[in-house]
């Protein structure tokens, strides 16, 4: 019993010898005083634990100052790995960003929907009567007037209008959706 209370005074006054410089030492590379604390009471923790395991000859206040030393550049590493990480995801944060910006300003939307509206409207000129497609298709693709078209096919000048409106009618019903889409992009 006597052992322990020896043991126990001599750590008393080890730890209140060497707690201010110690500190004192892990903070001035820590620079954390909270820190510094928690690191010279872990090191006064691990030699007490560890206190039947050494011999008379080793030099004491070195060994634990060693456990500062190792235990801050353990929490410095963690830090700087930490540091690390962060700066690389903040890199690729900031290219991912930068991508995003550069796609968006290259996007047309107009275009968006280029490659949709084009399949309904060959649906929809599928659907028309042959007439009405034929007179669609000379008028808005090969570019003639209606009274070119109607001499051309032996028709009233009415007739053509008749089925160009007709179209332009299906059409406009199968892409209401598209149209609507396209004046709010507008």
């Amino acid at each position: 019993m006597d052992d322990y209370k020896d043991k126990t005074a001599f750590f008393t006054s080890l730890f209140n010898h060497y707690k201010e410089p110690f500190i004192s030492f892990a903070n001035s590379y820590v620079r954390d005083i909270h820190i510094a604390e928690d690191l010279y009471m872990e090191a006064m923790l691990d030699f007490w634990e560890k206190r039947h395991s050494f011999n008379d000859s080793l030099n004491i206040p070195a060994y634990i100052l060693t456990m500062i030393k190792n235990k801050a550049l353990n929490y410095l590493r963690h830090i700087y790995i930490k540091n690390d990480v962060e700066t690389t995801m903040h890199t690729q944060g900031q290219r991912e960003l930068k991508l995003r910006i550069a796609s968006l300003n290259d996007c047309i939307p107009s275009e968006l929907f280029a490659g949709d509206i084009k399949q309904i409207i060959q649906e929809a000129f599928k659907k028309l009567p042959k007439q009405t497609r034929q007179i669609f298709y000379l008028s808005r693709v090969r570019h003639k007037k209606n009274k070119e078209i109607a001499e051309e096919l032996n028709i009233n000048l009415k007739t053509v209008e008749f089925h160009i409106t007709k179209a332009l009618k299906l059409f406009s019903t199968h892409l209401k959706d598209y149209l609507y889409a396209f004046l709010l992009l507008i």
